[in-house]
């Protein structure tokens, strides 16, 4: 097996290793990816909600040319391998030296590290335990176990975990004996272990001399080597998941990327709204109030439209046989939605007795389908819903609704085939 080096110190970035077992992942186009593994490796595999390590291997012929293989994943297999994954073979009993991706990697180290902070600031302010950690590539999450989150906890765990890092307090790993951990965790001292037997690992945050230190957790990743090394901390948002609340949040340089991208949007919506960083709230506001209030002004005036339109149509189409039948096909500028042509049927049928609605909707250009609606007046005796339903099947569309009022969808070129067979139902129920 590996011996791995990274537990015992997770800012070791190279490190001298042979290789012991080579095999083929995958063969592609031509291309194979092979998978290596090493006697000693710096490189951390993928696990525990942390992504893996990448670097590359540089392997010297005797000749003195070298081989560079880029390392663009690293895995453990169900035995406890380490391997890692390589576009370039290399034989066993090769001697290389690995190269661990220090940027990647220390950004690694400030998120996990930093998720354990918060996970123990949570939990210290508002007794809600971490079920799961995820490490993304521009933001990190964490599962908290509570019905609720409110607003005012977030600022307060945000404000205490960012003052223990103003701390600088020291971040210590050590290999616990079982049976000391197990004490640990009875006592409440340790948050939980993993099932298994052995010796642990345990990262702790804080001194824990005469008292007990701020978090102690079972944990295998890397980690900065005091809390100041984290750079701060950011939350960036909630959502309530089945769980209960996932927590979005960046660490180190992620949160200095984060706080000036949303600088930039601030300052680019100040200058669009003319205004200055500090009254955008205010301006979006005002802007959002106006914006109801013009909304109100077009739907009342979209009513009074419709109301003027069903008017006319009243007047230019006369009753025969004891019905009025309007049919229109309508489309943009006459109406530029589904909406408004069903507003007009209402607005019709509401205000004429003896009078059903045929109406077609369909945009302008394109080959969407067809918007069908069927509308009566209250004293006619007919189910729009039954009836445009059965019309639409007929011609390999679909739709539906009240006695009164039903639409539905169908094809362009079924349109008047539909039509046609509404009109013939609307006049036998004369």
């Amino acid at each position: 097996m590996t011996e791995r080096l990274y537990p015992a110190d997770s800012f070791l970035r190279e490190f001298d290793a042979t290789v012991t077992e080579i095999q083929e992942l995958s063969h592609r186009d031509g291309r194979s990816l092979w998978r290596l593994a090493l006697d000693r490796s710096a490189f951390y595999p993928t696990g525990g909600g942390q992504p893996h390590d990448i670097g590359h291997l540089v392997a010297t012929a005797r000749s003195g040319a070298e081989l560079t293989a880029e390392i663009i994943g690293v895995e453990e297999d169900e035995q406890g391998e380490v391997w890692h994954h390589t576009a370039k073979p290399l034989a066993p009993g090769t001697s290389v030296r690995g190269v661990v991706d220090w940027t990647r990697r220390l950004d690694h180290m400030r998120q996990h590290s930093g998720q354990h902070l918060l996970s123990a600031t949570f939990f210290q302010v508002c007794g809600a335990p971490t079920v799961s950690f995820h490490l993304g590539e521009t933001v990190s999450t964490i599962d908290l176990a509570t019905e609720k989150l409110p607003a005012e906890t977030l600022l307060r765990v945000e404000s205490l975990a960012n003052g223990i890092i103003a701390d600088d307090v020291p971040f210590t790993v050590a290999i616990v004996p079982h049976a000391q951990a197990e004490a640990w965790l009875a006592s409440g001292d340790l948050r939980k272990l993993p099932p298994r037997a052995g010796d642990f690992r345990i990262v702790q945050i804080g001194v824990g001399n005469d008292c007990a230190p701020f978090d102690r957790n079972a944990c295998g990743g890397t980690h900065v080597g005091s809390s100041g090394q984290i750079g701060g901390l950011h939350l960036r948002g909630m959502e309530k998941v089945r769980e209960g609340w996932r927590v979005e949040f960046v660490c180190g340089l992620r949160a200095v990327r984060a706080a000036r991208g949303d600088f930039q949007a601030l300052t680019e919506a100040a200058r669009n709204l003319s205004v200055g960083l500090e009254e955008v709230p205010e301006a979006v506001a005002r802007m959002q109030t106006e914006g109801k209030q013009s909304a109100k002004k077009i739907e009342a005036q979209g009513l009074e439209l419709a109301q003027f339109r069903a008017a006319e149509l009243v007047r230019q189409t006369p009753v025969e046989n004891g019905l009025r039948v309007v049919r229109l096909v309508l489309s943009p500028p006459g109406a530029d939605s589904p909406a408004e042509a069903k507003l007009l049927a209402s607005r019709l049928t509401a205000q004429a007795k003896s009078t059903v609605a045929i109406f077609a909707w369909q945009a302008v250009e394109g080959t969407a389908p067809a918007t069908v609606i069927f509308a009566r007046s209250a004293d006619v005796a007919l189910d729009c819903g039954a009836v445009l339903r059965q019309a639409l099947a007929e011609n390999n569309g679909r739709g539906g609704g009240s006695k009164e009022m039903a639409q539905g969808s169908v094809a362009r070129e079924q349109v008047a085939s539909v039509m046609d067979a509404l009109a013939a139902q609307a006049n036998s129920a004369r």
